[in-house]
């Protein structure tokens, strides 16, 4: 049975924490809840779409504010605003086109990652490409305070461009931070790890997180145990910070017999422990700072609205 215990994790922030060391025994982490997606069923803008982290629960999601996956083929999500948060969009199947207001304009396919960093305000639309399907998973990330209006980013992450990490049994796609010896290409204005991992049947893994974050592990296919609890496609399971900054932990991973690989998407962040006020696609600490956010938008601050938008005036 191969084992691997994954390295340490730090994300590619501009403003770069010191790294730490790591002592020869670190803590084994366990799982403080599993949660079940809930199906929500065809919607106005997706044939099928779930709700896998709902908002509105900061206490125990922090630094991750909402998750989703959906299937889109028409309409998809037409053009609106965003504020005050990064949304990280990874393609399973088929391909999705997107735009923005900063001219960015494309399609990614499976396997690719999109990382939108909406800071100051930004408009973009997402839809099924050539009109035929995209199957997606989006991650809503918070921002601090003090970067909310951070100015706007697009990356597109390819598939063939993220960093890998491999070993017996095991496959790494690391799209943000660090794993190993290798490193994510995602930039962003929060510390974050975020992977798509891979295990073969009968496989143990062991990745290794800062004792201060907390991490979620989304099974995407297959079935698995995490931190001793099985878990299976469709359930998130979350793990809460256990010790103080700079102390390393493990989550283990393990699967069982079969004939079927088990995937896995690991997210883990430091909680901010701000105060998060929400309303619709923006994502502040106040409800002065959501007003604002609204008369930006109206007044054009967010760039130009492309001509044929389905966003209602008085939104």
């Amino acid at each position: 049975m191969p084992t691997l215990i994954a390295g340490w994790t730090l994300a590619p922030t501009e403003e770069r924490e010191g790294t730490m060391t790591t002592p020869s025994t670190p803590v084994t982490r366990k799982v403080d809840r599993v949660v079940d997606k809930v199906d929500l069923g065809p919607t106005m803008m997706s044939d099928s779409s779930s709700m896998i982290i709902a908002p509105g629960n900061n206490a125990w999601t922090d630094p991750f504010l909402l998750m989703g996956e959906e299937l889109v083929t028409q309409p998809g999500f037409d053009w609106h605003p965003h504020r005050g948060l990064e949304t990280v969009t990874v393609i399973l199947d088929g391909a999705l086109e997107h735009g923005d207001s900063m001219g960015n304009a494309g399609v990614i396919g499976p396997g690719d990652v999109q990382w939108m960093t909406a800071g100051r305000g930004i408009i973009h639309r997402e839809v099924a490409a050539r009109s035929e399907r995209a199957h997606i998973l989006q991650l809503w990330i918070n921002m601090p305070a003090g970067r909310k209006l951070a100015p706007t980013r697009y990356q597109d992450l390819r598939a063939g461009l993220q960093a890998v990490h491999t070993e017996p049994g095991v496959l790494v796609q690391v799209i943000s931070g660090e794993t190993a010896t290798v490193r994510g290409p995602a930039l962003n204005h929060w510390p974050i790890l975020g992977a798509m991992i891979t295990l073969d049947p009968r496989t143990d893994y062991r990745q290794l997180l800062a004792g201060d974050e907390r991490a979620f592990a989304y099974v995407v296919a297959g079935r698995l145990t995490i931190g001793g609890r099985p878990v299976r496609a469709g359930q998130v399971a979350w793990s809460d910070p256990v010790s103080r900054p700079g102390e390393p932990t493990t989550l283990a991973l393990a699967t069982g017999d079969g004939d079927q690989q088990t995937r896995v998407m690991v997210f883990a962040g430091r909680p901010i422990g701000e105060s998060v006020y929400a309303s619709g696609p923006f994502v502040m600490n106040t409800r002065e700072e959501i007003e604002q956010a609204y008369r930006d938008f109206h007044s054009g601050k967010f760039g130009s609205i492309p001509r044929h938008t389905r966003l209602p005036a008085g939104a």
